[in-house]
């Protein structure tokens, strides 16, 4: 097998990465180890081996205690395997073919104590595997590996139960769907969906529905589907609940769903499906449901977006399940205990209220929290604080919490192998932390839970990873403060009770240790090698010193500290750290990473440091050829003169509010992807002319404040070779030059009719320091693009249909358009902008605006930016012809030339006039009018 294919299970990436490793040393690069190979492949053929029985592990219910054993053991034998090819790898390197005879000759001198050590340690590996191959044949893991258990009833099967009366906060989820089944006039079939992660009561809502509205309906039934789904068995019970006699004989699906479908053919049913888990379990199932005029509904619960989608087809409801409000929460909560909140003692409410934050709305734990509180055999404050502190194991052994978390453990165990060990690294982050999705991804790639694949960059891989786990509801997506309107998910949080299962299977699998306490220098109860360290001292006050060298924490891969006064540990203890992440912004001193060349297997770096916080770096970043990533976007760094040695270094961001300057001999760095904050007007001609030869580049994000005294003046030089090196880069997918001072400079030379640009793929274009004379028509080629923001002279419909009509994904628009159109600008359902969620029109004249009817259907804000003294005191016509409109901006702000000032009366007047406009709108949209301290930028002349 090849080791580019083997895919990452529970075996927690132990094992891909080994495999890699292993192929690396067959490969041509090491074809020197003379002797080795043999050793080599057979390791690889019998840790295949190994991985496919993990994998068979990953998928069983439980495994026996021989099983589980070996298991742990294969595990750890393979990190081991990983760091001895690492520590040579490291030590050896390999002489270059373009240097002489003699080079090699001393090359092959200098590493000759390496080879051999290697070739020890190879044969001390062999002798493990074949031990561990030896003891799997020995207790026939492959036959037996199933713990043999007593059959359990399903804890889901109670929700059907659950007695209307006790019921909290699902009427208004209730309502929407039963209007939807029966007051519907379409007299076809119609499918829904209802989705959501395990425990918000999906199937406890469809049940009310179906008992609400079941008397309406001539025949109805709930099937309820495993994750193993029998077709025979799923079939055969449908026909039972729809009262028809099953045949006496054994019979193939065909027979059953064409019986079924006779039966439903000339009757209106409702069908609930409920806990359905995969697309080809509905295609088979549904084909038992007869399209017919009867106004039949048919119902699916689920957890996954992407079978949601699928079941309803393109004409179907599809409803997100919501938790319970704050107040719904508490009222579910204390009536099981108490009766009412009334009754409830003073003195437990602040504990209980700590214990409703950490069940997030989510029924099934809420009510799971209340049954065990309330079978206390004395209520007591103490006992209570002591559930609500950690879940801590003598809590965790109720059967009731058990149970619980049996519903939301089937949600991990459908998991594919390669998802489960990127949503177990979520253990890695505290509760409530929001978790940045980029972030999410470089870590996962450098943790080796995610290879290259099929032509996709191992970072493209990653963030389908990243959309499986949303599509699965097992991480909640959130989008940026600035973007109410949802436009691309930029991070997520992890609900507590799923983060709770993920640290539950990371103590039991040795995956990640955790330190919580100041005090403690070592996770409780840790008897074996820490391979990943999450330190937590947020509001922690006392100061730590952690992690003294010792042979657990020697072979720490990742080590990631969250807040507390925590000095950072010394470097050179850690010499096979792939992974720092260093969450430190409650510090007010310095963080000495002057070391950081000793971590020859580091991967990612990654130091978010708040007001104060200064980050040492040595002068000059080398010998670190694994280094992928380096991230101090959030840290007040100090060094990066020099990055180009570093082969592998693909993703650069540096904090722009310092000015850092691109480093010399930049155009070497020729793996770079991502390039982000730094200061254009900072650099010099060399390296802004450099960036052009970065043909690799995807992400670019350079900000320009002001020309400064390091280049002389020279900023329109600095301009001319940054638009000669983007006329090189075709790979950019998201371009950024952002501006923060008060000038803008020509972009014409873009406009010229020879340029075609070279990113076609590009999908975020905007072009701050940049002003057009017209509008450039090589951007209505860019078929990919997303999101658009640009500053143009002049502006006529041609250049708006231009945009509508060929940019078919655009989802934001942001325009500044000086001059005020002489001619008035139509949008209608014929000029494109179908999928527009956010358009900011940065004119005075706004009133030339015209949306007509099928403007922008999909569009949720409208931001508008004007000089009060400009502008016409008119809004945009057409209003009433945007469907989806839920907020109405409008900034005040003027050029730097206009020396007129503006008082609050003029906001008051703006306010005053989009109010009345909004109030006229079916949609209801939210009206905002602010004056703001920015000024329109004014073009240097050349």
């Amino acid at each position: 097998m090849a080791a580019a294919s083997i895919a990452v299970s529970v075996s927690m990436g132990a094992m891909k990465p080994v495999l890699e490793k292993l192929a690396t040393l067959m490969g041509d690069k090491y074809k020197k180890l003379k002797g080795l190979r043999k050793e080599v492949n057979f390791l690889m053929c019998e840790l295949t081996d190994m991985n496919a029985l993990l994998e068979r592990m990953d998928s069983a219910d439980k495994l026996n205690p021989q099983a589980t054993n070996w298991r742990k053991d294969i595990i750890d034998m393979s990190y081991d395997i990983e760091d001895y090819i690492d520590d040579f790898m490291s030590r050896v390197g390999e002489a270059g073919d373009e240097v002489g005879f003699l080079q090699k000759a001393s090359h092959c001198l200098k590493t000759f104590k390496d080879r051999y050590r290697i070739a020890n340690q190879i044969k001390k590996i062999k002798a493990k595997v074949i031990q561990a191959s030896d003891r799997r044949k020995r207790y026939m893991f492959d036959q037996s590996i199933f713990a043999t258990a007593p059959v359990t009833v399903d804890p889901r099967l109670s929700a059907l139960y659950v007695q209307s009366a006790n019921l909290v906060g699902i009427d208004i989820q209730k309502d929407e769907i039963v209007r939807w089944a029966i007051t519907s006039e379409e007299q076809e079939l119609k499918v829904m969906s209802i989705v959501g992660f395990g425990g918000l009561g999906k199937t406890t809502l469809a049940n009310e529905v179906c008992r609400e509205v079941g008397g309406k309906f001539s025949c109805k039934a709930l099937l309820s589907i495993s994750q193993k789904p029998d077709l025979i068995k799923i079939l055969n019970s449908l026909m039972l609940k729809l009262e028809l006699q099953p045949y006496s004989h054994a019979c193939e699906p065909q027979d059953l769903i064409d019986r079924i479908r006779k039966h439903l053919q000339c009757r209106r049913y409702l069908i609930i499906v409920d806990d359905l888990w995969d697309i080809h379990t509905w295609n088979a199932i549904s084909c038992a449901f007869p399209q017919n005029d009867q106004h039949s509904r048919v119902m699916i619960t689920t957890r996954i977006e992407k079978v949601a989608k699928a079941c309803c087809g393109n004409h179907g409801f599809i409803h997100n399940m919501m938790p319970l409000s704050v107040q719904d929460s508490r009222t579910l909560f204390f009536d099981r205990i108490f009766g009412s909140e009334d009754d409830c003692p003073p003195d437990f409410i602040e504990v209980a209220s700590k214990i409703l934050k950490k069940c997030g709305g989510l029924p099934l734990a809420i009510i799971t929290m209340a049954s065990m509180l309330a079978s206390q055999p004395t209520r007591l404050k103490g006992q209570w604080e002591y559930i609500q502190d950690s879940l801590a194991p003598e809590f965790v052994t109720d059967t009731t919490y058990e149970d619980m978390m049996h519903i939301i453990d089937l949600s991990y165990k459908n998991l594919p192998h390669h998802l489960k060990a990127c949503f177990l690294y979520l253990g890695t982050y505290p509760e409530d932390h929001k978790i940045e999705r980029v972030e999410l991804v470089r870590r996962w790639v450098a943790e080796g839970f995610v290879s290259s694949s099929h032509g996709q960059s191992a970072w493209d891989v990653a963030d389908s990873y990243f959309c499986e786990l949303v599509n699965r509801s097992m991480i909640q997506p959130g989008y940026a403060n600035w973007d109410p309107t949802g436009i691309k998910v930029t991070h997520c949080r992890v609900h507590d009770m799923m983060l709770e299962l993920a640290v539950r299977k990371c103590r039991e699998d040795n995956f990640i240790s955790f330190i919580d306490d100041p005090q403690m220098t070592m996770p409780k109860g840790q008897d074996m090698v820490i391979r990943r360290l999450t330190v937590d001292l947020r509001d922690k006050k006392v100061e730590m010193t952690v992690m003294a060298y010792n042979r657990h924490l020697s072979q720490v891969r990742s080590l990631s500290i969250f807040g507390g006064n925590c000095q950072i540990p010394n470097l050179l203890e850690f010499k096979f750290m792939r992974v720092l992440f260093l969450d430190v912004s409650s510090l007010m001193t310095g963080i000495d990473l002057t070391g950081i060349n000793h971590l020859s297997q580091l991967r990612y770096l990654k130091v978010k440091g708040g007001y104060g916080t200064t980050v040492l770096l040595p002068v000059q970043i080398r010998g670190l050829r694994f280094l992928e990533t380096l991230d101090l976007f959030e840290g007040h760094s100090q060094g990066l003169a020099e990055i180009a040695d570093e082969p592998r270094l693909s993703h650069v961001s540096v904090n722009w509010s310092l000015n850092p300057r691109l480093p010399d001999g930049i155009d070497k760095a020729k793996a770079l992807l991502t390039l982000s904050g730094f200061n254009l007007g900072m650099c010099s001609i060399e390296s802004v002319t450099g960036l052009g030869e970065l043909t690799a580049l995807s992400e670019l994000f350079l900000l320009y404040q002001g020309e400064t005294e390091d280049n002389n003046g020279g900023d329109v030089s600095l301009i001319a070779a940054l638009v000669t090196s983007l006329k090189k880069l075709g790979n950019l997918k998201n371009l950024q030059l952002w501006n923060s001072s008060s000038k803008v400079y020509s972009g014409d030379a873009l406009l010229e009719s020879s340029f075609s640009p070279p990113f076609c793929n590009i999908e975020l274009l905007f072009l701050d320091i940049l002003i057009f004379s017209s509008f450039p028509t090589w951007i209505g080629h860019l078929r990919c693009l997303r999101e658009l923001r640009l500053q143009i002279k002049q502006m006529h419909q041609e250049d708006f249909d231009i945009i509508g009509i060929k940019l078919t994904s655009l989802v934001l628009l942001n325009l500044r358009v000086v001059r005020i159109p002489t001619e008035r600008i139509m949008i209608g359902g014929s000029t494109g902008f179908k999928v527009l969620k956010r358009f900011v029109f940065d004119c005075d004249g706004v009133s030339c605006l015209t949306f007509e009817a099928g403007a922008m259907p999909d569009l949720r804000g409208l931001y508008l930016m004007l000089n009060p003294h400009e502008w016409d005191k008119a809004t945009p016509a057409g209003l009433q012809h945007l469907p989806s409109l839920k907020t109405i901006l409008v900034q005040a702000g003027k050029i730097e030339s206009d020396r007129r000032n503006f008082e609050e009366k003029d906001t008051q007047m703006m306010r005053d006039v989009f109010q009345e406009a909004a109030d006229a709108l079916p949609t209801g949209p939210a009206v905002v009018a602010i004056r703001v301290q920015w000024r329109r930028r004014e073009e240097v002349r050349t």
